[in-house]
């Protein structure tokens, strides 16, 4: 972390929240010196990353939370995490989509940033099991009146996670018989091991009806997505075809998606060329 008094809040909080991460536990007067702040902005900020339940306070600073693999946030609790890499995904991910296309976009916050992106894009049919992206696509419509080439929007049935998504037999039963041309996924974690996981069994399932019904998998999701497990896994690494990541995902982590995926996309950074079935092949036999 490099000394800047002129970080705006987001920013500090995300280097701390990273901080932590990365050595297991900070101290507040380490946390002054390195981000050029008072101590009291560093205590406040503590307090607003406890309460959104990513860190935990102790005497002096602050430590990780264990969370279990059945533990799930709520929209509002993820929806401040990670504000700069989600518009940064989002932003890269508006790009893969052209005029026309059938979409999903699958409950979360990343793609939640990414329908904000996708309101001007024409001809879009756009299925969601997400309350919150409907309600972007819906607000746009309101918005510009009856435009031309608006996005046709199909919000499936289903019970309300706490991510505001809609899943179980309804929303499944509803997604088994339509077919896209794109899947875009947020995830709560993603591993080698796991492939792509959540905390909510019922939402594992509607995802995994996604993923099935979809001629392409994309998954957007910031790097401290990498390394999390949930209670359920519901796709392998190689049932996807591209992961839209930021920069902060670390070199090996990029090194393994690649021996995996057939694109990494890594927001603002030079895209590499993609990998064929047959170099990860060659891999594998190695």
């Amino acid at each position: 972390m490099s000394e800047n008094q002129n970080l705006l809040a987001e920013q500090r909080r995300t280097l701390i929240l990273d901080e932590v991460r990365r050595r297991g536990g900070v101290r507040v007067n380490e946390l002054t010196r390195r981000l050029g702040v008072s101590d009291m902005t560093v205590r406040r900020d503590l307090d607003a990353l406890a309460r959104q339940g990513v860190l935990e306070k102790v005497h002096g600073g602050a430590v990780p939370v264990v969370e279990a693999s059945t533990h799930e946030p709520g929209f509002e609790a993820k929806s401040g995490l990670e504000l700069s890499a989600k518009e940064d995904i989002a932003r890269a991910a508006a790009e893969l989509v052209p005029p026309g296309a059938a979409i999903a976009l699958s409950g979360g916050t990343t793609t939640f940033a990414l329908a904000h992106r996708l309101t001007d894009v024409p001809d879009l049919t756009v299925v969601t099991n997400s309350v919150r992206v409907a309600d972007v696509f819906h607000a746009a419509q309101r918005s510009a009146g009856s435009r031309q080439g608006a996005a046709t929007v199909v919000l499936t049935g289903g019970v309300r996670t706490p991510s505001d998504s809609l899943v179980g037999p309804v929303a499944d039963q509803a997604i088994a018989v339509l077919h896209f041309d794109l899947l875009f996924l947020g995830v709560h974690g993603i591993s080698v091991e796991a492939g792509l996981s959540t905390p909510n069994l019922a939402e594992a399932e509607t995802n995994r009806r996604l993923v099935q019904s979809a001629r392409r998998v994309i998954v957007v999701a910031d790097h401290t997505k990498w390394g999390t497990v949930g209670l359920s896994s519901f796709a392998s690494l190689e049932q996807v075809d591209t992961l839209v990541t930021d920069a902060g995902l670390s070199a090996e982590a990029r090194a393994e998606v690649s021996d995996h995926l057939r694109r990494l996309v890594v927001a603002g950074e030079p895209e590499q060329p993609d990998r064929s079935e047959d170099d990860r092949a060659e891999d594998s036999d190695a």
